[in-house]
């Protein structure tokens, strides 16, 4: 690496709130931006935790215009067409994602779908000429704000991407415009999922936080986030399960997807996470288990390219070992310590299913940012060993 890095490195503006007064900043927030009818968007599970809901409700009081909690696993289509008729017929001025992962995305593409009021086959990216291109989504679109009650790198991201229930597509969208402006973490509502939740969630911060490690575009300011949000997931995770009704495991590990989330904003997804996004509908695992599942896969595919990225993934783990193989092994040794099933067919995948995910995968635009990016014989293989 040389000593004068070159690098560009854009912030979006992001607020973050934690602890037990957090969620009085929502009016604040609210105000800040001159939002007066802000709609909630959850999945019915955390709908039905009435003390946490409650406590929501009366800090938004009169700003609250009404509550959608229609939202589904993996986003289908239909759900978030749904989501996007509630914000039009409630006429909200914000948005407040309340839950996990579905929740982000499910808010951040009816935002998307309400602002622009096209059909998302028009919206989405897609290939063009051989290369997959976004179409550049213009119009304004409704202030967000999550308030977590899992961990999850979506927080911080610009993109959302929906499942098409009747072709089994993966549509992603994109647009700067509708990330979020900030996430309040609240105790009380972090606790309202089930560990087993906060764990699978926690998988997905793990894995992107590795796979951005890998990248080949050196950000120094990129990597520190990464590795703190490793190093915490490290250390946190055994203890969700350990603590169950404590709440701090569960905020750290929502800082450390905060972290995640952000880094590899400038560094990329990976292949593991493409993958993750064909193979999670197709399995019986949410796709942070599946994305952990095969993220040595993916590093042995990458090892050729990124020698040196590995070596350095080795000294935020504090190991004495900084060879390819030896990092792979303590990630392996981790994966097994975090309780992650091993093998595809642990999780549900069908053998006749594989080309089927591997042609999704080629079309999902985390895998065009991996330090080596695979063909189709490259992704059969990978998943053929991982089954």
């Amino acid at each position: 690496m040389s000593a004068e890095p070159t690098i560009r490195h854009v912030s979006p503006a992001f607020r973050t709130f934690c602890g037990d007064s957090a969620l009085d900043a929502l009016p604040r927030e609210l105000a800040r931006v001159g939002a007066r009818r802000a709609a909630i968007i959850c999945i019915p599970a955390v709908a039905a935790h009435t003390e946490a809901m409650g406590r929501l409700h009366e800090v938004l009081g009169e700003r609250l215009a009404g509550q959608f909690d229609g939202v589904e696993e993996h986003s289908p289509l239909p759900s978030v067409e749904r989501a996007r008729a509630f914000l039009a017929e409630h006429d909200a001025d914000a948005v407040i994602a309340v839950g996990g992962g579905s929740s982000v995305v499910t808010a951040r593409a009816a935002t998307i779908l309400l602002g622009e009021d096209k059909n998302i086959r028009e919206l989405c990216t897609r290939r063009e000429g051989g290369k997959l291109v976004s179409p550049k989504l213009a119009a304004p679109k409704l202030p967000q704000w999550v308030v977590p009650s899992s961990p999850t790198s979506a927080y911080a991201k610009a993109g959302a991407a929906v499942r098409d229930p009747e072709t089994g597509e993966r549509l992603a969208l994109f647009d700067p415009k509708a990330r979020a402006q900030g996430v309040v973490l609240d105790p009380g509502m972090a606790l309202t999922a089930p560990p087993r939740l906060s764990w699978s969630a926690a998988l997905n911060v793990f894995s992107m936080a590795v796979e951005g490690l890998q990248s080949r575009k050196v950000d120094p300011l990129a990597d520190a986030l990464l590795a703190h949000a490793l190093r915490t997931v490290v250390t946190w995770l055994p203890r969700v399960e350990k603590e169950p009704d404590q709440a701090a495991p569960r905020l750290q590990l929502m800082l450390a997807a905060i972290m995640s989330g952000q880094g590899s904003d400038h560094t990329g997804g990976g292949l593991a996470q493409a993958l993750s996004h064909a193979i999670g509908p197709r399995s019986s695992a949410p796709n942070g288990v599946v994305e952990a599942l095969l993220l040595p896969h993916a590093m042995r595919f990458n090892a050729p390219v990124v020698a040196d990225r590995l070596a350095a993934i080795a000294d935020y783990l504090g190991l004495a070992d900084r060879s390819a193989e030896g990092v792979i092994a303590e990630v392996e040794r981790l994966l097994e310590v975090f309780g992650v099933p091993r093998r595809l067919e642990d999780i549900g995948v069908a053998e006749e299913s594989l080309a089927e995910v591997t042609a999704h995968a080629l079309d999902d635009w985390a895998i065009t940012a991996g330090p080596r990016v695979p063909d189709r014989e490259d992704i059969l293989a990978l998943l053929t060993n991982a089954r």
